[in-house]
Parts: C-alpha cells; sequence; structure tokens
C-alpha cells in the first residue's frame, strides 16, 4: 500500500492486498492516518474466501489422491506471490507423508527460480512463521522440490507434481503441460488464483466437454478440474472491514470486473448510508476529478520557532515552499534546512561634489531622521550612516561615496541621498550676506528648482498644478496639492498629506544659506 500526501490530501493506493497473513507474508496493515481518498481493488467483488486451512487441505487433499492413483497434477500459477506459498505449502506436506517421497515436484518457472533468490535473502520481510523457521534453515530451500528449466528436460514416466506458469494457461510451459495431460482422466489440473476472463484457465474452469489445444487440434478434458482460490486478493468481509475501520469520505473502486465492481459498490453504499461516503467506479482510463478545500499552514523552524510569538505578533523571515509545505526561516538558517544559500550584494557609488561635508550632513539631517556621524574602517575619514542603511563618506576633495547593502529600503534611501548631493553639488550656499532684494528672483527659481528635484527623489510622480506655486503629487493612486508658498498640503489621504507636509518644511529648511563651517 502507498499513502500519499498531495498539499495536505492523503490518498491511499491499496494494490493488490490482503488483509489475512499467509503461509510466508504478514497481513496488510491498517494505516496509522485515515485518508481522503482511498483507491481500493474490487477484483472479487461481493464473493469471500473459504478459511485458509480448509483450502490447503482441499488443496493437498486433491494433490495427494491423484499422485496415489498414478496421475499427474498441473498447477498453473504466476512466478511471484502464490507459486512461493504454495510450494511451502507442497515441502511440508511432503516432509510429512513419507509414501509421497518418490512422487517428484517441480517448478517449471524461470521467473519464479529468479524470485526464490529474493525471498531467500529478504527472510526478514516475510512473517514471524518464516522468520522463526528460518533459525533453523531456511524455509525457501525446498526438500522435495526441484526447478524445471523446460519441458525437454522432463522425464514424464510417473505420477508427478508441477507447477508452471502462466496462471492463465494461455501459452508456455503450463499450457504445454495442459495440452499433454487434459485426456487423460487420472490426472487433475488445480487452478489456485484469479483467473482472467477469455484464458484457458477460465474456459476450463467450467468443464467442457472438449478444449482446444495450442495446436489448433481438438481434445476431450477428462482430467479433473479444481478451483481452489488462494489468491492475495482481499474478499468482501475484508475489504468491508477495511474501509469501515478507515472510514475515508471518497472510495475509487479499481482492477475489478464491471459486474463484481458494481455489486461491490452497491453492498458498499448500504455500508455507508449513514455518512458522507462518496463511491466511485471508474472506467479504464476515465479520469476522476476531486476537490478539496486545504487550509495552507506554514512551519516556522530554526531560530523562528526557538522562542513562540506571542498573540498577535507579527513572524518575520523566509517563506520557503517545497512541493506543498511552507516553512518560514530566519536568513542565516536558509542554507541548514534547504538547498538554497543567501549572499549579499553591496553596491558602491562616487559623485563629483567639492563643497563642504557639513553641507551634506545638514541637508541630510533634514530630510532624515537617524543620521548618524561615524569613522570609515578603512580609510578612517568622516562618514555618516544614513537611516542605518546607507553610508556615506568623503573619499577625496572632490568625491562622495556611497555604500550599502541591496535591498529595496536602502535603494530608495541611496538615490534620494544621490539627488541630495548632486543638487548640493551644483547649488553651494553663499557665504556672503545678501539683502532680501539682490537677487531675489534668481534665488527664488533657483531655490524652487532644488525643492521641486528633491520632492521628485522622494515622491516620484511630482507635477506642477495648474496655479502658480502649487504641484500635485501622486503615490500609489493618492494624490496630494502642495502650495509650495504657504506649505499647506490637501489630501484626502492623511497619511500621504503628513508626509508630504514633513518633506517639504524639512526640504524648505535644508535649502536655505548656511554657515560654511565645518562641525
Amino acid at each position: 500500500m502507498f499513502m500519499v500526501d498531495i498539499a495536505g490530501v492523503r490518498v491511499l493506493y491499496t494494490g493488490d492486498y490482503s488483509r489475512e497473513e499467509d503461509r510466508h507474508l504478514r497481513a496488510a496493515e491498517l494505516p496509522q492516518f485515515s485518508p481522503d481518498v482511498c483507491i481500493i481493488e474490487s477484483t472479487y467483488g461481493v464473493q469471500t474466501h473459504q478459511p485458509r486451512h480448509i483450502r490447503e487441505k482441499l488443496f493437498t487433499d486433491v494433490i495427494h489422491s491423484t499422485v496415489s492413483q498414478g496421475g499427474r497434477v498441473l498447477i498453473p500459477a504466476y512466478a511471484l506471490g502464490r507459486a512461493q506459498e504454495l510450494l511451502l505449502i507442497l515441502d511440508e506436506y511432503w516432509s510429512n507423508h513419507p509414501e509421497l517421497h518418490n512422487v517428484p515436484i517441480y517448478y517449471a518457472s524461470p521467473l519464479a527460480k529468479r524470485c526464490m533468490a529474493v525471498y531467500q535473502t529478504y527472510i526478514n520481510s516475510m512473517n514471524d512463521r518464516i522468520r522463526n523457521q528460518f533459525a533453523n534453515s531456511n524455509p525457501f530451500d525446498f526438500k522435495h522440490i526441484s526447478p524445471l528449466k523446460s519441458i525437454d528436460e522432463f522425464r514424464d514416466v510417473g505420477p508427478a507434481v508441477v507447477m508452471a506458469s502462466p496462471g492463465g494457461l494461455q501459452s508456455g510451459l503450463s499450457r504445454q503441460l495442459f495440452d499433454k495431460w487434459c485426456s487423460d482422466k487420472k490426472n487433475a489440473c488445480v487452478i489456485p488464483g484469479y483467473v482472467v476472463e477469455g484464458t484457458m484457465a477460465k474456459t476450463i474452469i467450467n468443464e467442457p466437454k472438449e478444449v482446444t489445444l495450442a495446436s489448433g487440434l481438438t481434445a476431450p478434458l477428462n482430467m479433473q478440474v479444481h478451483y481452489i482460490s488462494f489468491s492475495a486478493h482481499a474478499d468482501y468481509i475484508q475489504t468491508s472491514t477495511f474501509l469501515k475501520e478507515l472510514m475515508p469520505p471518497n472510495i475509487i473502486l479499481v482492477h475489478g470486473g464491471s459486474i463484481e465492481m458494481g455489486r461491490l459498490k452497491q453492498k458498499l453504499v448500504s455500508l455507508f448510508a449513514d455518512g458522507n461516503t462518496k463511491i466511485i467506479t471508474p472506467k479504464n482510463c476515465q479520469s476522476v476529478e476531486m476537490h478539496f478545500n486545504s487550509q495552507k499552514t506554514a512551519k516556522a523552524i530554526g531560530k523562528l520557532a526557538a522562542k513562540p510569538p506571542a498573540a498577535g505578533e507579527t513572524v518575520s523571515g523566509l517563506l520557503v515552499k517545497k512541493g506543498f509545505t511552507y516553512q518560514i526561516m530566519a536568513p542565516e538558517d536558509l542554507h541548514v534546512f534547504s538547498q538554497l544559500s543567501t549572499g549579499n550584494v553591496i553596491q558602491r557609488i562616487t559623485i563629483p561634489y567639492s563643497g563642504a561635508f557639513a553641507v551634506i550632513k545638514h541637508r541630510l539631517k533634514q530630510i532624515y531622521e537617524s543620521v548618524d556621524p561615524t569613522t570609515d574602517e578603512e580609510s578612517g575619514v568622516e562618514a555618516l550612516r544614513v537611516h542605518e542603511r546607507v553610508t556615506v563618506k568623503r573619499e577625496s576633495e572632490n568625491h562622495v561615496s556611497l555604500h550599502w547593502a541591496v535591498d529595496p529600503i536602502s535603494d530608495m534611501v541611496s538615490d534620494s541621498v544621490v539627488a541630495l548631493v548632486l543638487n548640493a553639488s551644483r547649488d553651494l550656499p553663499k557665504v556672503v550676506v545678501e539683502s532680501e532684494e539682490t537677487g531675489g528672483e534668481e534665488a527664488a527659481k533657483k531655490g524652487d528648482k532644488i525643492v521641486h528635484a528633491l520632492l521628485v527623489s522622494l515622491f516620484g510622480d511630482v507635477k506642477y498644478g495648474g496655479e502658480e506655486g502649487k504641484v500635485v503629487i501622486n503615490v500609489d493612486g493618492n494624490v496630494a496639492h502642495l502650495d509650495k508658498r504657504s506649505g499647506e498640503v490637501e489630501s484626502e489621504n492623511e497619511g500621504l498629506k503628513e508626509r508630504v507636509r514633513t518633506a517639504f518644511r524639512r526640504i524648505t529648511g535644508a535649502v536655505k544659506p548656511i554657515p560654511l563651517q565645518e562641525s
């Protein structure tokens, strides 16, 4: 069986299963979790198997009786599964009946021989009975059974038991022996498992008077035909009990004839009449669509899981998706819990600037609340740390440089700092004291340009309004109208209104002439 979890939806695929322990294999286990969908075989429909001890006795009695009368027994079986179980039964029975030791048993299947090596190797995968026997000897090392490569090696001179493949008698060694033995009434054919429609094995179960040989000729069917099922497929009792314990909301019946499948569906509909179980019987190659509403959850791991967050607390980290699972982890844990790795890109830009470094410091403080003086570790020159993200330092008498680790916020901060430095470079403040009348009009135009450039660097979409001295600022569909003469701002968005007012106040303070002295 296979239990597959797809995006939180559990699908159980039983395959060929049996809840009954046989001679060498364990019974199918009940899954730990109930599936949302159970795809289950319906081979035997509503049929029920005889108890195992009755089937084993009937099987050995038929064989013993036939060989005692000088007849031959043909057991058509598939190479893997039932063949090994039947060989275990025969070898044990022969060991307990010395009178049969002169009657040979053969298994005529090259594939069965190769499969036997697998069984002999993986004894620990067998049931308790086989493992306990293995303490003394390998139960698959048969004492009374020999392999038969081909019919040419078989000396057909007396009673014998031959297990040959394929199980449907449609070709191969089993069909050759059947054609040779079917006309003798002393012989017997024991069919030990499920047979498919259209095969010779299915035909002779109904005991016709004549059969068509592989050569095309007809021959009388005088040999005895016994159908004793040792099939590994579950019967109705096993299937209904299994589903009743699992209680899956969706059942898909597969691997069965349409008639048997239909009968099983009707029985299961009655069995689950009290619930909302949906039972589907698709045809071959028919698609089945099912819809599930599953809630997606993400597990916090690593450092984030060390301290559980309080109710309402925001958890910040990297969301990693693998298949249909989601995990939240700290960036430094990424290489530990996934095959991904992180890296930092450091951006550096040099800008022409020959003015005093104090001018830049003063203007930055007018715009940013966090402008901290620091010293460059490599050169030891004075530097500024803006918004705890961008470092501005004096490279030479004619240049300043910016350094920052790339991320969306740091990129925006660096863009605004670059705009501020470029404007400061073009419009260095004058030391001379001028009267208000001297160059008033020219100074006003120059100041207006600087204000407008800084507003653009901060808000992006800044356009002049219809009236003189007014500008229109557009941020994500929210509009603000600024009167540069009075500093008044009008906007329906209170947050944008306050941001524009504060920025304009700081910008106008920054562009006023300041003393050119080192601070």
